[in-house]
């Protein structure tokens, strides 16, 4: 550690030191001496702050959902967004990427954040919880023109669904 910090500091005093030759000399010398580093994947928050550790995997949550005996669990999973509410960003259906695959419906507990309509096809990390839950004719033409949706979708809608859902307390939205 001690020999990285003076190499380092070494490599700035040249830097700075020399004219601008030396300073991409110094500069080639410290990129191919200098151990490679990976490349840290950013991620913008929203709501409470979570961490990305521990994250199931879209299919390993509806597994657990479908073994567990509760009518609700509280789980940290990671999904790629499909759909985004188009006039506050206020909900979210998460794709597992499986063909014919149910999505999960995520809205925001207390309505106390909302995420960018531009977002489909991102990844996202969400803690919070998972439960299944009925979701009334009204309520599904509601999402469907939040979604802009024509209104022949809208109007094809006329059962309610089971489906699975997640209230997120908070969301890591993964930069590409």
């Amino acid at each position: 550690m001690f020999k990285q910090f003076l190499f380092a500091a070494l490599a700035s005093a040249l830097l700075f030191a020399c004219g601008s030759d030396g300073a991409q000399d110094a500069s080639a010398e410290a990129q191919t001496e200098a151990p490679t580093e990976t490349k840290a994947v950013k991620m913008e928050s929203f709501g409470e702050e979570i961490t990305p550790e521990n994250a199931l995997s879209y299919s390993e949550l509806v597994s657990k959902m479908a073994q567990s005996d509760q009518d609700s669990m509280n789980v940290k999973f990671t999904g790629t967004v499909q759909e985004v509410c188009q006039v506050k960003g206020c909900w979210m259906t998460i794709a597992s990427g499986e063909e014919g695959a149910e999505s999960v419906m995520v809205r925001f507990k207390d309505y106390g954040f909302f995420m960018p309509k531009d977002i489909a096809g991102r990844k996202v990390i969400m803690e919070g919880k998972a439960f299944t839950e009925e979701t009334s004719v009204e309520d599904l033409r509601h999402y469907a023109m939040d979604a802009g949706k024509s209104e022949e979708e809208i109007e094809a809608i006329t059962e309610p669904k089971k489906e699975a859902k997640f209230l997120a307390s908070g969301v890591l939205l993964i930069e590409e």
